[in-house]
């Protein structure tokens, strides 16, 4: 057994002390995560609908599925199935683009922007939750750590 220990460590094994930060910071983004979901659940919505939501919300004009995807970073074919369950739930409607007649652009309904604004009631209340676990110190510790891993 040290022998197979011995190659393994000559051959650059991850640090231990660097894997249990690398995998504290996945569970603690998983527990933030799952608080912001269920937070979302109250008023209906995951994580996804919610920002898409937000980004219509905030958009001066109705956008297209492409635009909304490259907001959402993810592929436009997740952005089309994500609006025809929003659509099928009457938050989100489709119109035709002005400038690209097969073109199709998403606008949010006023059913819409309640459940927006719900979500984003809760989101700010799991976030107040979440600093109070956290000095004032520590979270400006951890922003800057944060900061320095993107």
């Amino acid at each position: 057994m040290n022998k197979l220990r011995d190659r393994v460590r000559k051959r650059g094994a991850a640090d231990p002390s660097g894997l249990r930060v690398m995998f504290s910071l996945m569970q603690a983004g998983q527990a933030v995560e799952r608080r912001l979901e269920e937070a979302l659940e109250e008023v209906g919505l995951s994580g996804a609908k919610f920002g898409v939501l937000t980004h219509l919300v905030h958009a001066a004009d109705p956008l297209s599925l492409s635009e909304c995807a490259a907001r959402m970073t993810c592929v436009r074919s997740n952005i089309t199935q994500l609006m025809d369950r929003l659509e099928a739930e009457g938050l989100v409607r489709r119109v035709d683009d002005p400038t690209d007649r097969r073109g199709v652009r998403a606008v949010v309904t006023p059913l819409g922007m309640e459940r927006q604004a719900a979500g984003a009631q809760r989101v700010q209340r799991a976030q107040k939750e979440f600093a109070k676990t956290l000095s004032a110190a520590d979270q400006a510790a951890l922003a800057r750590v944060l900061a320095a891993i993107k």
